[in-house]
C-alpha cells in the first residue's frame, strides 16, 4: 500500500465512522472528506468542485424539481384518491400501499413519493382501525424497491450510470435498470404483502385506536400554573383525579426550575409551578382547560385557547435535513419566525419524559405544533416537517395535472430514445415546469434536497481519488484474495452483500460512489462484463432495509410508526435475501458475464 492509498483509505474510513455515528449531517461529513482529500493532494485544486457540476448531481437536482412539479399539479393526489382505498383485508391493504409507493418511486424521487403518500396511508389506516405500523414499513420498503426500476428512481442508479459513462464509455439509459429492477420490486412487494408484514414486532401491531393508529401513543407537555388558576392550593392527588378523567397523567412538578419529589401526591400546587403532563394530542387541550393551566410557550397573540377558532394543532415528523435537528424547543427559531409553539414530542412512539426545553430534536421525531391555522402548514414546510394527518397542507393544482404529466413524459421520451442526453432532457423539463408556474420560483430551490446534492457533489471527487490512487484496484484485489478460487458469480454475491451492508449504515448515494468503482475493478480483474457488477452495486446500494439510518424513508417512518431501531431487520433481512435471490440470476441473464 502506497502513502497516497493509506491516506485515502484513512480519510474514507473516518468518513464511514462519522456516517455511522450520525452525530453530524452526512453532507457536512462528505464535505470534510473532500477538504481532507484536497489538502492531502489527492484531489487536484481545479477539481475540488467538479462533483457539484457532475451530470449525476445535476440529474438528481432536476429529478427533485420534477417531483415537486408532479406534487404541485396534484398528480399524486389523483393517484392516491383512486388507488389507495382503505381495504379491510390486511394483505390487500398492504399490497396496494406498497405497490402505489413502488410505482410512484419508479418515476419520481422515492423520498418525495413517501412524503406524499404517508398522510394518505395514515388516514386509510384510521378508517379501518388498522395499526399504522403495519402499513408504514411496507410503504417505505415499497418506495425503495420501486426506485430500482428506472434510472431516475433513486440517486444510486444515476450515480452508477454516470460512473459507467466515465469508465466504460456510455452511461446506462433510462430503462436499462427495468429488466432486473421490475421483477425484484414486484417480488419484494409480494413478499411484504403476503408474509413480510407478519414479521413486524407484535408490540408495534397491537394498537387499534385512532390515536394509536398514528403511532403517537402519548405526548409529554409542559404547562404552567398561572396566577388566579383554580389549581392553586390543590394537591397533586386532587389534580390527578381530574387529569385521569381526561386520559392524561401528571408526571412531574417543577418549581423554580427544580424537580420536586413526588413520592407523596400530597404536594400543594403553587402559582408559577410547571407540570409535565403525558397525554394524547386531543387530551392535551382538554386537560389544560380542565386544570386551568397554560402552555409554557409564549404566543404572539394573547388570550387564545389551544384549539380555538384561530389556533390549530398539527402533528408532524421531522425530516432529514430539517433546521430543527439538534435544536431544542427553546433554541428553535420556529416560534420567533411564525409564532408556532412546539407543545409536545414523541420519539419511536414513546413520550419523552425529561424536560422538553433541553431535549434536542432529531430526524424521525414527531412534534405537536400549535399556532395560527393558516400559518402552521407554511411553518411545517419551512422547517422540513412532514404533516402526518393534514391533506389540506398539499396545495395541488388538479387542473394542471395533464400539463405536468405531458412535460414529465416528454423529458422521459427524449432521454429514453437517446435524442438528447438525460441531464439536458430533465433540465428542459424542469425549466418548463418553472415557466408554466407549476413549480413557482419561490418553490424552485426549496424543492431540491440540498444536503443530498452536497453529499453527492463532495463524494464524487473523493471517489475519483480512490481510482487515481489505484485504491479501487487494491480493494478489488483484496476481495479477490478473500474469495480466491471462487467463481465470478460468488464474487458478484459478495460484492452485493458488502454494498448492502454499507448502505444500511451510510447514505446510499455515498455507498454507490464508493462501491461502483470497486465493482468495475473486480470485473476487470476477472475479465468479465463490468455491467453485471455495476448493476449489482446499483441494486444493492438502494436496498437499505436493516436500519432506520440507511435510507431517509426509513428515518421518516420511525416516529409515526412507533418503530424501534431493531425492528427493521426483522422484515428487512429476509427481504434483502429475497432481493439477492431474484436479482443475481436475472443479472446473469440480462447482463451476462
Amino acid at each position: 500500500m502506497t502513502t497516497d492509498q493509506a491516506i485515502i483509505v484513512g480519510i474514507l474510513g473516518l468518513t464511514l465512522v462519522l456516517f455511522v455515528w450520525n452525530r453530524f449531517r452526512h453532507d457536512i461529513v462528505a464535505f470534510l472528506a473532500l477538504m481532507a482529500a484536497t489538502l492531502a493532494g489527492l484531489v487536484p485544486v481545479d477539481e475540488i468542485f467538479y462533483g457539484f457540476g457532475h451530470p449525476a448531481t445535476m440529474t438528481v437536482a432536476f429529478v427533485l424539481i420534477l417531483s415537486r412539479g408532479l406534487q404541485n399539479a396534484g398528480v399524486v393526489d389523483i393517484i392516491t384518491k383512486y388507488l389507495m382505498p382503505p381495504l379491510t383485508r390486511t394483505e390487500a391493504h398492504i399490497g396496494v400501499v406498497s405497490s402505489v409507493a413502488g410505482t410512484l418511486s419508479a418515476v419520481m424521487n422515492n423520498v418525495g413519493a413517501l412524503a406524499l403518500l404517508m398522510p394518505a396511508t395514515i388516514a386509510s389506516a384510521i378508517k379501518v382501525k388498522r395499526p399504522v405500523a403495519l402499513l408504514l414499513m411496507p410503504l417505505s420498503f415499497g418506495s425503495i424497491l420501486g426506485g430500482l426500476v428506472t434510472l431516475i428512481g433513486t440517486p444510486p442508479n444515476i450515480i452508477v450510470a454516470a460512473i459507467r459513462g466515465e469508465t466504460v464509455g456510455s452511461p446506462f439509459t433510462m430503462f436499462d435498470f427495468t429488466p432486473v429492477g421490475t421483477p425484484v420490486a414486484v417480488g419484494g412487494i409480494i413478499f411484504i404483502a403476503v408474509v413480510g408484514w407478519r414479521l413486524i414486532p407484535t408490540a408495534r401491531r397491537a394498537a387499534l385506536s385512532a390515536g394509536e393508529a398514528i403511532a403517537i401513543e402519548n405526548y409529554v407537555s409542559e404547562a404552567r400554573v398561572p396566577r388566579g388558576s383554580k389549581a392553586i392550593g390543590k394537591t397533586l392527588a386532587e389534580l390527578d383525579d381530574v387529569a385521569e378523567k381526561e386520559e392524561a397523567v401528571l408526571l412531574e412538578v417543577l418549581r423554580r426550575g427544580r424537580r420536586l419529589s413526588l413520592t407523596s401526591r400530597d404536594l400543594e400546587i403553587r402559582a408559577g409551578d410547571v407540570l409535565l403532563i403525558e397525554a394524547g394530542p386531543e387530551a392535551i387541550e382538554k386537560v389544560l382547560k380542565a386544570l386551568d393551566l397554560a402552555p409554557t410557550s409564549r404566543r404572539k397573540k394573547s388570550g387564545l385557547l389551544l384549539g380555538g377558532a384561530d389556533i390549530a394543532v398539527l402533528q408532524t415528523v421531522i425530516q432529514a435535513g430539517s433546521a430543527l435537528i439538534g435544536q431544542t424547543r427553546d433554541t428553535a427559531t420556529i416560534r420567533r419566525r411564525f409564532g408556532v409553539n412546539i407543545l409536545a414530542i414523541s420519539r419511536e412512539g414513546t413520550p419523552i419524559r425529561n424536560r422538553l426545553r433541553n431535549f434536542p430534536f432529531r430526524a424521525g421525531d414527531v412534534l405537536l405544533l400549535e399556532g395560527d391555522a393558516e400559518i402552521l402548514p407554511e411553518a411545517a414546510v419551512a422547517y422540513d416537517c412532514l404533516p402526518l394527518a393534514s391533506p389540506s397542507v398539499t396545495l395541488g393544482r388538479i387542473e394542471r395535472a395533464g400539463l405536468a404529466i405531458f412535460i414529465f413524459g416528454t423529458g422521459i421520451v427524449l432521454a429514453a430514445f437517446g435524442w438528447i442526453a438525460l441531464p439536458l432532457a430533465f433540465a428542459i423539463a424542469a425549466l418548463a415546469m418553472v415557466l408554466t408556474n407549476i413549480v413557482p420560483l419561490r418553490d424552485l430551490y426549496d424543492s431540491i434536497d440540498w444536503p443530498v446534492i452536497v453529499l453527492i457533489g463532495a463524494m464524487i471527487p473523493v471517489g475519483n481519488a480512490l481510482q487515481s490512487t489505484e485504491t479501487t484496484a487494491l480493494a478489488a484485489n483484496l476481495l479477490l484474495f478473500l474469495a480466491r478460487d471462487q467463481s465470478p458469480v460468488v464474487l458478484l454475491i459478495v460484492l452485493m452483500a458488502v454494498t448492502m451492508t454499507l448502505s444500511d449504515v451510510i447514505n446510499n448515494a455515498a455507498t454507490a460512489v464508493v462501491m461502483a468503482p470497486i465493482g468495475i475493478a473486480v470485473a476487470q480483474s476477472l475479465g468479465v462484463n463490468p455491467d453485471t457488477y455495476l448493476m449489482g452495486v446499483a441494486i444493492a446500494a438502494s436496498c437499505a432495509f436493516l436500519t432506520p439510518i440507511g435510507h431517509q424513508n426509513n428515518t421518516l417512518i420511525m416516529g409515526p410508526g412507533g418503530y424501534h431501531f431493531g425492528d427493521y431487520w426483522r422484515l428487512g433481512l429476509p427481504l434483502e435475501v429475497i432481493v439477492m435471490a431474484i436479482a443475481v440470476p436475472l443479472l446473469l441473464v440480462v447482463w451476462p458475464l
